[in-house]
């Protein structure tokens, strides 16, 4: 019994990564369907989009500080 558990381990510490590798890049080249001017615009759509969400968490950190109950609030006062 142990040695089955064992085996069955094994197999399972070899047979993710192999699926992990082949998911991993086979996705990759799905996606190089993109024209390069495509794939530049969507890494600098990323980074922009990235820049924004930490705005947020800056701008959700300061109303926090300031009014502690904002997100209760409805917008209807």
């Amino acid at each position: 019994m142990v040695a089955l558990i064992g085996s069955l381990t094994g197999l399972l510490f070899v047979c993710i990564p192999i699926i992990w590798i082949v998911m991993h890049y086979s996705q990759r080249r799905s996606n190089s369907s993109l024209t390069e001017e495509e794939a530049r615009q969507l890494d600098e759509l990323v980074q922009v989009a990235d820049a924004m969400a930490e705005r947020i968490k800056a701008l959700e950190a300061i109303l926090d500080a300031e009014y502690p109950d904002w997100r209760e609030h409805d917008g209807k006062d």
